[in-house]
């Protein structure tokens, strides 16, 4: 029609929709320490390939149909004996659900339980990617102090009283308590002790994100906060991302029936992709084990490697974690430093990439002087050029002097 004009989408989107990203090629660093991908030259390609080839063998014509609602049944057979083996959890196959790495169970549960203005309570720096889901929403969220140790049990017995005390009884707390994302800790045993009997003292469920568990490589395993509750109340989310590689995008949930049965109606497009779920089953019966025990080699190196360039290049100008696992290391400069100023300049000039605080603060705004550095992808030489590079921008934006 000659008089029509283009049509916007502008007041059509929904209030839950989160902003416009840009649709650009992401820019990354050659030293990426932003995103925790993988290793590169570890990716198991012959044993992927060898488990993709049986499974078709086996299984292939079965792709003619849809998966079963909760994930491929050998898979959550095999899902449940891990837990059971490595995490002391009592969970059958019928209690697991499988979907695309950890972020879609974890969106599905707060689908599943959020109602806008909702609290949960977070540790006080947390993975942004499930703050981000909290904030779609639109959930109140509140971060807990924490110390090396985990969550400091006074400081979450007092926002729990508090929520409570407002007429909120919080709807979940959220936690990471092996190799916290991006703090690197382990809470410890009494730590997750105390946190378990909080939430049965309040009547508040924990969301336990477990992603990190299998990548120690010091000190001794703490058993999960699952294994610590024998009143259901415990939701449990983990992923194969991290021991495998995140584009294989096959992770689970362990739930209570009501949960999952909940959860279940809430997905969409049916079960989880069958095609991965076949290739990590037959993989994880496979070749897993010594898989694990070769990654966790290669990332004590490279956390060495950066451990090591961060004394050589910061000095008394930062302080840092020093994790027993996992792929991050958490720094802080003085209060004052801008670390989101300058994270394009840092791009530009050396290559960078990382995440600041900012990123896993629950308020969305503290955390300039803070950074998460991601040591799985870069080789150890890398790690170093890249380390030194990152300092000589900060030191010529007058961000590392005394």
């Amino acid at each position: 029609m000659a008089n029509a004009q283009p049509f916007s989408f502008e007041a059509s989107f929904s209030s839950s929709v989160p902003p416009a990203r840009p649709r650009a090629a992401i820019r990354r660093g050659k030293y990426d320490f932003a995103v925790a991908y993988a290793d590169p030259p570890s990716v198991p390609l012959d044993g992927l390939l060898d488990s993709l080839a049986s499974a078709f063998q086996d299984e292939g014509k079965d792709l003619a149909v849809y998966p079963h609602p909760q994930g491929y049944p050998p898979l959550r057979e095999y899902i449940a004996g891990k837990l059971q083996r490595d995490r002391d959890m009592r969970v059958g196959p019928d209690d697991i659900m499988v979907g695309g790495g950890s972020g879609e169970p974890i969106g599905l549960l707060i689908e599943t339980l959020i109602d806008p203005g909702d609290v949960v309570l977070t540790e006080n720096w947390v993975y942004g990617g499930t703050l981000n889901t909290l904030r779609r929403f639109r959930a109140d969220v509140r971060g807990v102090e924490c110390d090396d140790d985990g969550f400091v049990p006074d400081a979450l017995e007092s926002a729990l009283q508090k929520a409570v005390g407002e007429g909120k009884r919080p709807k979940f707390i959220y936690a990471i308590p092996t190799f916290q994302n991006p703090q690197g800790w382990t809470m410890t045993l009494e730590r997750r002790q105390e946190v378990v009997r909080l939430s049965q003292e309040y009547g508040v469920p924990i969301l336990e994100d477990d992603c990190y568990a299998d990548l120690r490589f010091e000190g001794e395993d703490v058993t999960s906060l699952h294994a610590l509750d024998d009143t259901g109340r415990v939701m449990y989310v983990a992923s194969f991302s991290k021991i495998i590689a995140p584009g294989v995008r096959m992770g689970y949930m362990a739930a209570p029936p009501e949960v999952l049965s909940r959860a279940q109606s809430v997905k969409q497009g049916g079960g989880a992709n069958q095609l991965a779920a076949l290739t990590v089953h037959r993989y994880a019966t496979s070749g897993l084990e010594d898989h694990i025990g070769d990654l966790k080699n290669i990332l004590r190196t490279k956390r060495d490697a950066m451990l090591a360039a961060l004394g050589e290049n910061f000095g008394s100008a930062a302080t840092w974690s020093r994790p027993e696992g996992g792929m991050y290391i958490w720094g802080r400069l003085p209060e004052g430093a801008d670390l989101v100023s300058v994270q394009q300049k840092v791009m530009d000039d050396a290559d960078v990439g990382y995440h600041t605080g900012v990123q896993y603060s629950p308020d969305g705004v503290s955390g300039k002087n803070y950074f998460r550095l991601c040591f799985g992808y870069n080789t150890p030489e890398e790690i170093h050029e890249g380390v030194a590079k990152f300092a000589e921008v900060l030191d010529g934006e007058g961000m590392l002097r005394g």
